[in-house]
Parts: structure tokens; sequence; C-alpha cells
């Protein structure tokens, strides 16, 4: 699995980074590097959850984050 972070700064400064590929995965930060931490923190919980409740097959993965 490859993931891709997309970010943008928001009108009131803030940055918003998201994870396309995993509905709801999304943070903000001061900084875009900060948003796109905590997204990727998030990203991993959930994939995480996923495994844990067997909602992902048994299969070999590869995680990797790449910024847009």
């Amino acid at each position: 699995m490859k993931f891709t972070i997309e970010h943008e700064r928001e009108e009131d400064g803030r940055w918003l980074a998201e994870v396309p590929e995993l509905p709801g995965v999304l943070a903000y930060g001061a900084t875009a590097d900060e948003a796109m931490a905590k997204a990727e923190v998030l990203a991993l919980r959930v994939l995480a959850e996923r495994l844990e409740h067997k909602e992902a097959g048994p299969q070999p993965i590869s995680i990797g984050f790449a910024p847009a």
C-alpha cells in the first residue's frame, strides 16, 4: 500500500493535511510538517485498527507516505 499526504494552507493560516486513500484521515497543524506528521500518525492508527478488527485482509503490506 502506498499513501499520499495532501496538504494545503487554510485561510486562517492553519495547515490541513489528509490521506485521500483513507477517508476521514485529516489533521490540522501550525505548519505543513506538523499537519503532515499528525495525518501520518492518524493513518497508522486507522490501519492498526483495521488489522486488529480483521477489516484488512491477510496480505503483505508495505506502508509508505509521500507528500503530494
